[in-house]
């Protein structure tokens, strides 16, 4: 069953009319559009008879959400992109933390809160795509290397305002400091042949049509542009494979800290780090299984192996304030 924003005082008003909820169900706030996560729910309903119902919306009104509900909760669960919203979630004492020998056991420690207050669920790499026509492969190495002078006027980026550069950047303090992070990103700017974008898609496609040569996107972005135009003379690398590797951020899920159904909701959380959902979630999104015992999608696996970051993604939350100062002062609008 599905929840829209607009029944959000309906549901409100019918939890509070009743003072138990029914134990086959669990609510999960999503920041997932429907289509990439009903057919996860749907899965689980079929195997165990509980139904999941769930709203969909942008993330910073869910947790706001969630947070002025207080103990008069509705949600069980908050299921949202980039470890640096679930690491503000957790921040905001919106979620609880848990233990489940599971979880642990499925998804491995970078990819989880240090205090369990969350687990990734799909993992998506933020990386390089340039153009098939007018870059060779070879000539690509590493983000830092998108700064040098033989880049210029040829890169194109996303916004500063996105949480998916925020990861990114703060990734980047942590493994060289302030300094030379802030360095590598003045470098980018003054790469920049145009103005910044407002998302991913954009970037590609710039690239495609020749404004620019290179970009950094999450990988799903490409997936889905691609599968629309199969002719895109656009392709991904995978930087640093000779030093940290590729940042990898995530979409993950939490315990709500007043969840009505928590043992549902562990449940849930439970099978979704398994290899049904993981399959068919990762699947749907276009985005690689966070359990490495399952292999991701043709689709995905097409685009090659790579060498992932090892750096715990909650890093992205714990220097976010950070990184956006530091993205201000190079100037990344």
């Amino acid at each position: 069953m599905q929840l829209r924003n607009p029944l959000f005082a309906v549901l409100a008003l019918s939890v509070a009319a009743t003072s138990v909820q029914a134990a086959d169900e669990v609510v999960v706030y999503s920041s997932r559009i429907d289509e990439l996560i009903k057919p996860v729910f749907d899965a689980y309903t079929a195997k165990t008879g509980v139904t999941v119902k769930f709203i969909t919306d942008k993330e910073a009104p869910l947790m706001q959400r969630i947070k002025a509900e207080g103990e008069n909760a509705t949600a069980d669960l908050l299921l949202t992109v980039d470890a640096g919203n679930l690491w503000q979630a957790e921040q905001m004492g919106i979620l609880q933390p848990f233990k489940s020998p599971v979880i642990d056991a499925n998804i491995p420690p970078q990819y989880r809160s240090s205090s369990d207050s969350w687990t990734g669920l799909s993992l998506r790499a933020r990386t390089i795509a340039y153009s098939t026509e007018r870059v060779q492969p070879q000539e690509l190495s590493t983000y830092e290397a998108l700064a040098d002078k033989e880049w210029e006027g040829r890169l194109c980026l996303r916004t500063a305002k996105k949480v998916y550069n925020q990861s990114l950047t703060a990734t980047l303090i942590e493994t060289h400091g302030a300094q030379k992070t802030e360095e590598t990103l003045k470098g980018w700017v003054n790469n920049l042949s145009t103005d910044v974008f407002s998302d991913d898609i954009a970037v590609l496609q710039a690239i495609n049509a020749g404004q620019c040569d290179v970009g950094i996107v999450n990988t799903y972005y490409y997936g889905r542009l691609h599968k629309q135009e199969p002719s895109l003379a656009v392709k991904l690398f995978w930087p640093n494979q000779q030093d940290r590797g590729v940042h990898v951020n995530l979409s993950g899920i939490g315990l709500t800290q007043y969840a009505p159904h928590p043992e549902a909701a562990k449940a849930l959380m439970e099978w979704m780090t398994g290899p049904q959902a993981q399959a068919l979630f990762a699947g749907l999104n276009q985005e690689y299984p966070a359990n490495p015992s399952v292999p991701p999608s043709a689709e995905v696996a097409s685009w090659g192996t790579f060498k992932a970051d090892s750096i715990p993604v909650e890093v992205a939350g714990k220097r976010q304030a950070e990184a956006i100062k530091l993205m201000d002062r190079a100037g990344w609008n």
